[in-house]
């Protein structure tokens, strides 16, 4: 398999990953350990709050958002990791049975000063769900190896 280097990611679209099938199950699970608010747990208290039913908490949108970018190309690029994230936002709820689908787009690429062997990628991640609808946006720069440790 081919590793992805710096030098792989230019501004523009990158790709589309998905679509990930979120069960009712995964909602439950995932709040029960990180996030046991009503709105995440229980049927009842869920349709009494401001989301008007049972939904995934942003932070297991996050995680599934993460899981995806690793799936999709993480997994296969020469990352060094990351120095944190721009930007996140939750826009609409993860419902049981939502199927996700994630844009991905490189807003920026450039070559660290720092560590001129190295490369920043920011990239901007768009989650949604087979309505279309946008459940999530992310912006993060993740730090790249250049091709064969290139320097300025």
């Amino acid at each position: 398999m081919t590793t992805l280097t710096f030098e792989d990611f230019t501004p523009g679209r990158f790709g589309t990953f998905g679509p990930r099938h979120v069960t009712r199950e995964e909602i439950l699970a995932f709040a029960a350990e990180f996030d046991p608010q009503p709105m995440h747990l229980d049927e009842e208290a869920a349709q009494k709050s401001m989301l008007r039913g049972l939904s995934g908490s942003g932070w297991h949108l996050s995680s599934l958002m993460m899981r995806m970018l690793f799936d999709g190309f993480i997994g296969r690029t020469a990352s060094l990791g990351s120095p944190g994230v721009n930007e996140m936002r939750w826009q609409a709820p993860l419902r049981p049975g939502d199927d996700l689908t994630l844009d991905v787009d490189v807003v920026e690429a450039r070559v660290s000063r720092s560590r001129p062997s190295t490369g920043i990628v920011t990239f901007k991640g768009t989650i949604r769900n087979a309505r279309g609808e946008v459940l999530c946006e992310m912006e993060s720069p993740i730090i790249v190896s250049r091709r064969d440790g290139a320097s300025a």
